[in-house]
């Protein structure tokens, strides 16, 4: 018996594993990024893990930071990364022998018509059972079931860690982009007043010059209009703004308008650095954390294969048990109380109904559907950053053609009302002048913000990551 335990346990330190054992896919990539001119992206050199600094706003940066601590997203998605864990370590546990103890008293008396008294009072009287027992057991894992259901679970915590990534990717992008389109607004808000200011003056002018009958009521119904049209951008804009900054404070985990204070200040659109490294196409596969959850979950879903494979196979288990049992609790620890048991137990699955058939081909079925969405998640993954590429470069390419506009019509603005002061146009083409630099720079500032959120769609596609606490 000694011979044949030891045989058991030797077996299962070198027993195989059955099932497919998992290989890492090879995910279609180019060899190289196609460079889309104009896009200011570059091949070679390593994607910043830390991306947001390269928009160059050290209050974006502080936004992000914390949003990444205090995210409740982010908390939820950490939370499950330690639950993986924890997870983890319930399935590991199965690897080792349990070992436990217990201890019990029990009152008893037996029937005087039944079975024999074990107290050997024929059921005259009653009498205690004392008891103190150490159990050990230990599944022989001889074809791997045990150690595919920890590659299973280690697969998974590497899923969860990509989630959590992820996220923190997300919750990094998005408080980039409200951040920036919050700088647009408030960029829109003083393009505004400045075109007010200057509605005002002209309504100014006309007034004078219809006093002085130079002019007809006309004019400066248009210029009135024109000062009501635009103060009527501005409750539009300041709600824009509001509902920006609580959606900066949502991201941060704060209530609304907490963060009214330190955004209130009117601060430059954020300027990113002129070049982008796309880094090697190979290397897409260990950024993007949606191309690492869905191999760690190819992972999984092919350890599982070889579990339920396993389930087919006879379980070989070991038991040993010692301690003491006695009559009279005074007796409990003497040594001719002792008792103790040891040897195998085997499991056969004989006939169960088609569920370990069902149970493996639902497995393989899951690992076909898993390797399906890797390559989906990696051929989604070459598109958009493809079309994140093309739309930064036309981002770029409209803003610098918005500025010449910009620039032309403040030229004309002057012209026409000087031309206008010396009587030589009406103000139907001064009204038209000023109506398109508005309309411009209202463009060139929505340019500037949305060149900026297509940079940091560029960096979320190439899975700029977050550097792993």
């Amino acid at each position: 018996m000694k011979r044949a335990l030891l045989s058991l346990a030797l077996l299962g330190l070198g027993a195989c594993s059955v099932g497919p054992d998992f290989r890492t896919p090879q995910a279609q990539l180019p060899d190289s990024w196609e460079i889309i001119p104009g896009s200011e992206t570059s091949v070679g050199g390593a994607v910043d893990s830390r991306w947001w600094q390269q928009l160059g706003d050290t209050q974006l940066t502080s936004l992000v930071e914390r949003a990444a601590k205090s995210n409740l997203d982010v908390r939820t998605a950490s939370n499950r990364l330690e639950q993986s864990r924890v997870l983890r370590q319930v399935t590991g546990s199965q690897q080792y022998p349990g070992v436990s103890t217990s201890s019990g008293y029990q009152r008893d008396r037996s029937s005087q018509k039944g079975l024999v008294d074990p107290s050997g009072r024929n059921g005259e009287s009653p009498y205690e059972v004392w008891t103190a027992t150490l159990d050990a057991s230990w599944e022989v894992d001889l074809w791997g079931r045990v150690r595919r259901n920890v590659e299973a679970a280690d697969a998974d915590m590497q899923l969860t860690a990509a989630q959590r990534d992820g996220v923190l990717l997300s919750i990094a992008a998005e408080t980039a982009t409200d951040y920036i389109r919050l700088r647009g607004v408030q960029a829109q808000l003083t393009v505004a007043r400045q075109n007010l200011e200057i509605a005002r003056q002209s309504a100014d002018l006309t007034r004078i010059r219809f006093e002085n009958g130079v002019t007809t009521n006309l004019d400066t119904s248009n210029a009135a209009a024109q000062v009501s049209t635009i103060e009527a951008t501005l409750p539009i804009l300041q709600a824009q703004q509001d509902g920006l900054v609580n959606a900066l404070s949502y991201l941060l985990g704060e209530p609304p308008r907490a963060l009214n204070a330190e955004l209130r200040e009117v601060k430059a659109i954020p300027h990113p650095a002129p070049d982008v490294p796309l880094g090697l196409p190979s290397e897409l596969a260990q950024r993007r954390p949606d191309i690492q959850q869905s191999e760690a979950a190819l992972h999984r879903a092919t350890a599982q294969i070889g579990a339920a494979q396993a389930d087919f196979y006879p379980r070989v288990s070991l038991g040993a048990s010692m301690g003491f049992q006695a009559l009279n609790g005074s007796d409990l620890g003497a040594w001719n109380s002792r008792q103790w048991s040891y040897g195998p137990s085997l499991y056969l699955p004989i006939f169960q109904g088609g569920r370990l058939t069902g149970t493996l081909e639902l497995r393989k079925r899951q690992e076909q559907e898993a390797a399906l969405n890797y390559q989906r998640v990696v051929l989604g993954a070459w598109h958009e950053i493809d079309n994140a590429m093309t739309d930064y470069a036309a981002q770029k390419q409209h803003y610098a053609a918005l500025q010449q506009a910009v620039q032309h019509n403040t030229d004309a603005l002057d012209t026409a009302r000087d031309r206008y002061k010396q009587g030589a146009t009406d103000f139907i083409n001064v009204l038209a002048v000023q109506r398109a630099l508005l309309t411009t720079q209202n463009e060139l500032v929505q340019s500037a913000a949305q060149a900026a959120v297509e940079r940091v769609h560029l960096y979320k596609a190439l899975g700029g990551g977050w550097p792993t606490p």
